[in-house]
């Protein structure tokens, strides 16, 4: 990607979402294969010390700052990108693009409830000719392989994978070979947990103002504290040290 800048010991594409979608609809048109990621202040803590997930994400084709923690980090660093391009508006935006060019789509992830509210979801808002598959994300390890060929038999054009990291971006990375036949992958989170309406998400002037972590804190806080605590202040320390170093 000619736009790409590096970043805190990764790669973010400097492509604002209407882009992001083109070269993805592209790419879906060509019959070419695209692996996409999202990054946002946990993932980049997490990739300083995890190299297996620093490598799945940094030999990903397009990669996209999810987070607007990076947004601002990359102006602070003097490489500013153009902005937040969140993986679950990508996902939104694919779908209707699914249901425009008929390209089918497999959902890959959370509890068999979860996964199953989401299909039902875009089938009601769309149609069922969307669908190529869906799966529940609990597995073992061992049956990784035997899954990704399932997704591969389906003849999806869009895989979206709604794990944790770095269970995700792993698996995308480790079985990269066998979704090949997969013209566009990538990992969405918790994303079908806020489409089955598991979750709710952040007002809109939350989310353009960087305060979406606070508002998912706001509903699990017992759970959530620690976390964005620790996390918020290491990705604080290393935009700062990357800044004065």
């Amino acid at each position: 990607m000619s736009r790409r800048i590096a970043l805190l010991n990764t790669f973010v594409d400097n492509y604002n979402m209407d882009e992001t979608i083109d070269i993805i609809n592209q790419s879906i048109k060509d019959g070419k294969k695209l692996n996409h990621v999202v990054v946002n202040a946990a993932k980049v803590v997490s990739l300083q010390k995890d190299l297996k997930l620093r490598q799945s994400i940094n030999e990903c084709d397009l990669i996209n700052a999810d987070g607007q923690a990076v947004v601002w980090a990359s102006k602070i660093l003097k490489k500013p990108l153009k902005e937040r391009v969140a993986g679950i508006d990508i996902m939104e935006q694919l779908v209707r693009l699914a249901y425009e060019k008929k390209y089918k789509i497999f959902f890959f992830g959370a509890k068999e409830n979860v996964v199953k509210q989401v299909v039902e979801t875009y089938k009601d808002k769309y149609n069922s000719e969307i669908i190529a598959g869906y799966r529940n994300g609990y597995f073992d390890v061992s049956e990784e392989s035997a899954i990704a060929e399932e997704i591969s038999r389906s003849e999806a054009d869009i895989l979206f994978v709604a794990i944790s990291s770095p269970t995700k971006e792993n698996f995308l990375y480790n079985n990269r070979e066998l979704l090949k036949q997969v013209s566009f992958t990538m990992g969405v989170g918790g994303s079908f947990d806020v489409v089955s309406g598991l979750v709710k998400r952040a007002p809109l002037w939350m989310q353009k103002s960087g305060l979406e972590w606070f508002y998912r804190f706001l509903q699990e806080p017992g759970r959530m504290w620690k976390r964005y605590l620790t996390t918020n202040s290491k990705f604080i320390y290393l935009v700062l040290r990357a800044r004065f170093s």
